[in-house]
């Protein structure tokens, strides 16, 4: 959801929703109550989304993970302007790469926090 309301919208297509009776549910009331749960959380999840697009810190995040796309080697490679043999002799020239964190553990408390 929150890519949905990054983009303004669906735009062309939809959600592809799915709400069936399973286990002991058997009931139409139980199909009934599957589908006000789905639509509820399809609501939630989208406020989410926008709570997290005013916040930008969920971009922030992504936007420093991919920082190295926005080099010019980065940006040689995406509109293939570098070939294998140029990335090749790239890299032989550089020193072992630092590890870094993808941060997932603090991204998914943060994520977490934001369902309260």
């Amino acid at each position: 959801m929150y890519r949905i309301k990054q983009a303004t919208g669906l735009k062309e297509g939809g959600c592809n929703f799915d709400a069936k009776v399973r286990r002991q549910s058997i009931d139409a009331a139980d199909l009934f109550y599957g589908h006000i749960a789905g639509i509820d959380t399809l609501a939630r999840a989208l406020l989410i989304g926008e709570k997290f697009l005013k916040k930008a810190f969920l971009q922030q995040q992504i936007d420093q993970r991919y920082a190295k796309w926005t080099t010019p080697l980065g940006q040689n490679i995406l509109n293939g302007k570098t070939s294998l043999a140029e990335l090749v002799q790239s890299v032989n020239l550089q020193e072992e790469p630092l590890l870094c964190s993808g941060k997932q553990e603090m991204l998914e408390a943060h994520i977490n926090n934001a369902l309260h």
